[in-house]
């Protein structure tokens, strides 16, 4: 159940995403799922706050059953192998019945929708030596026809099936589909709705990763991923480099989970992001609130020295700030001592929900940066708790308190914490 905190969540990402495009890939066993009426809920939201939606469903769920009605064996299920003819009429049977369920789900949520004609397709070809029949492969996508469905408040929902020039279909993968659907409708996000819960790793289901990231997680650890998994990873990072900002993988079984993975900081799947997604720069004005939350945090786990928010709006323009999705959720700031050629790294601090992601250690290095490009001789910090990562992380080396400038020695005397100074020498 939506609480009002996660109300206030979702209205502070209305405004970036009023008008834009959601490209939504729901599997064919999601359709089936009990949870699927309170998609379409979750979907209904999304229009009424003025996001366009475009939905694109598989079918291997629902091929698997019709095969065995009609007494088929499948020679393909997810639209990536061969697609014999036996199974091409099975494929389009499924598919139009996945469609119309569909359909009929938007009808009892009051929404409209219709399925389009939208993708053109021609033969995947003999691949390996191999002739794969009646799989394609997307031609392109008619841009103008979902772009007018939707202008008139109506719901795109793309099958994996697609015809050529002479009306010849084809089967697709509906993963494939999405990408091409959302590049061709410049989408801000892809949702892939399955049943693998997010990309899992060593330690569970990883919450985010960078296109490059997910790349290489794809390459190595390849055969630990369910085929579901492989399938929507390796779409997840087409769709990035073909400039789709974020794509999502989730678990469409989960209540709530299509807005808790959209309209949330944190997520339930695997977010798969640009490296516009997130960035580290300057603190402003309007930021103090934030950093004064996230240094309240570091204090109350005595990381940090306590200041004020006075403090903060004083001392605002030497801090720098880590971005998620546009909020802040780490910072830190470089003092300048100019007189003894010295700068501090001082008050960093990540929220525990984006611990162990390496942003910690970006911020660092950033403001090192910083500190190099200002031209400071030497940077110090002080530390009760990180002495060992600064040391064998950031290549600190252990000093005294007399290495501090006289301004920040009075400083460091005064607040009897006794933490441990810090001293890396710049080139």
């Amino acid at each position: 159940m939506l609480q009002l905190t996660d109300l206030r969540e979702i209205l502070r990402y209305v405004p970036r995403f009023r008008d834009r495009v959601f490209v939504i890939a729901i599997d064919g066993a999601i359709v089936e799922d009990d949870n699927f009426p309170n998609l379409l809920l979750d979907i209904a939201l999304l229009r009424s706050l003025s996001v366009r939606v475009a939905l694109v469903h598989g079918a291997a769920f629902q091929i698997g059953r019709y095969a065995k009605i009609a007494n088929v064996t499948p020679s393909d299920l997810d639209g990536t192998g061969i697609t014999d003819e036996p199974t091409l009429q099975v494929a389009v049977t499924a598919a139009n019945r996945v469609t119309h369920e569909i359909l009929e789900g938007l009808s009892a949520t009051d929404l409209r929708g219709a399925c389009p004609n939208a993708l053109v397709a021609h033969p995947a070809g003999i691949l390996g030596g191999v002739d794969h029949q009646f799989t394609g492969k997307v031609e392109r996508v008619d841009a103008g026809l979902l772009q007018t469905l939707m202008e008139h408040d109506i719901i795109p929902v793309v099958p994996p099936i697609g015809c050529d020039g002479v009306g010849r279909s084809y089967r697709l993968n509906s993963d494939a589909v999405a990408v091409e659907v959302a590049k061709t409708l410049n989408a801000v996000k892809l949702v892939y709705l399955g049943t693998d819960g997010g990309v899992k790793g060593p330690k569970g289901v990883i919450r985010q990763m960078t296109v490059q990231e997910a790349e290489t997680f794809l390459k190595q650890r390849r055969a630990d991923l369910s085929a579901g998994a492989v399938t929507k990873l390796t779409h997840a990072v087409r769709a990035g480099r073909a400039g789709v900002e974020r794509v999502h993988i989730i678990d469409g079984r989960e209540d709530e989970g299509l807005l808790g993975e959209v309209f949330s900081n944190e997520g339930i799947g695997t977010l798969i992001y640009t490296n516009e997604y997130q960035a580290i720069r300057p603190a402003l004005k309007k930021d103090v609130r934030a950093v004064f939350g996230l240094i309240r945090q570091g204090v109350e786990a005595d990381e940090l020295v306590k200041r004020t928010k006075a403090d903060l709006e004083k001392q605002i323009n030497d801090f720098f700030v880590f971005e998620v999705d546009k909020n802040p959720v780490g910072c830190g700031a470089l003092h300048h001592y100019p007189e003894q050629n010295t700068a501090e790294l001082a008050a960093v601090f990540v929220d525990p929900r984006y611990e162990n992601q390496g942003i910690g250690g970006k911020l660092i290095a950033y403001i090192e940066g910083q500190a190099k490009a200002r031209g400071f001789a030497t940077l110090i910090c002080l530390s009760t708790q990180a002495i060992n990562y600064f040391i064998q992380k950031g290549g600190f080396a252990l000093g005294t308190p007399d290495d501090l400038p006289p301004a920040r020695r009075e400083l460091y005397d005064r607040s009897n914490r006794r933490s441990q100074v810090l001293v890396k020498r710049l080139n």
